[in-house]
């Protein structure tokens, strides 16, 4: 086995591990927030479970979005299946932005009539709860993500991040109207709601931005060519472009050479070229061309 095709598999096997511990996270705590809610009826805990309704929604289509992104390249998709991560990210999108109206009406109708709560030291309990378990899911995503740079999990991650203050803000809530403030729950729900809001915009604009093809940040792209032009041959590099597509990322960049050379010297020297960026991004694939000088 290849040391390219066993962090492969690794790649696979995180990225599998990632999704199914995020799928049981938000289904566990879907579980303990709405059984909660129902006996309080506080709108911020409403928020707190469509946040998880959704993260649970979202979490799915990650599950189902990176196992076929990991498919390896066929005849239909020659450049694999990768952009199906960047799809999840735009449904997460709009999983989110639908939990934010949704959590946005309530907060305003319990603005203009305020009910006072029940059970809110439950709920309180739960939302500690929450945050230890989303602590740990970070946790194992940032791992995943160190070691993968996956998209769609970056952006579950985001969320999840995201549902740390969301939890915090429910306590405050929930603490403030034990001591009479009543509207302070339907305040914190509309701040939420916005907050969450935010959340989806940013998620959105990653994924539309790979699917447009943008290219690799300028720190990588510098990279890539001072490894080009460390390789002994090289006189100057021209029409670097660079993409990502889920796991994987395509550069294709022209190299001058001497005119001199013959064919085979010049293919070594971009094989050099080739395989000194794989060496530094072995998720990468690349096209090198060789000019004459």
């Amino acid at each position: 086995m290849t040391q390219r095709t066993h962090d492969a598999e690794e790649r696979a096997r995180l990225l599998t591990l990632a999704t199914r511990a995020s799928v049981a996270v938000a289904l566990l705590l879907i579980a303990l927030k709405g059984g909660v809610w129902l006996a309080s009826g506080s709108v911020s805990l409403l928020a707190g479970l469509i946040d998880s309704l959704m993260d649970a929604g979202a979490s799915t289509i990650n599950l189902f979005a990176v196992g076929y992104a990991l498919k390896p390249a066929d005849k239909e998709h020659r450049f694999g299946h990768g952009k199906a991560e960047a799809l999840a990210g735009l449904a997460q999108a709009a999983f989110i932005t639908g939990s934010a109206l949704l959590v946005l009406a309530q907060g305003i109708d319990r603005l203009l009539h305020p009910q006072p709560l029940e059970a809110a030291w439950s709920g309180i309990a739960v939302m500690l709860f929450s945050i230890i378990a989303t602590l740990a899911l970070l946790a194992v995503q940032r791992h995943v993500i160190k070691r993968t740079g996956s998209t769609a999990i970056g952006a579950d991650a985001l969320h999840y991040r995201s549902d740390l203050l969301l939890n915090l803000s429910i306590i405050a809530a929930l603490l403030l109207a034990q001591f009479g403030v009543q509207r302070a729950d339907a305040l914190f729900g509309l701040a939420i709601a916005l907050f969450i809001a935010f959340g989806a915009v940013k998620i959105g604009r990653q994924a539309v931005q790979i699917l447009m093809d943008r290219e690799l940040p300028d720190g990588v792209r510098a990279h890539i060519l001072q490894l080009a032009r460390s390789i002994p041959g090289v006189l100057d590099i021209h029409d670097l472009r660079t993409r990502e597509s889920g796991q994987h990322w395509f550069i294709q960049l022209h190299l001058e050479l001497p005119a001199e050379l013959s064919l085979a010297q010049a293919h070594e020297v971009g094989e050099q070229v080739r395989l000194a960026i794989i060496s530094h991004y072995p998720q990468a694939e690349v096209l090198v061309h060789k000019d004459p000088a």
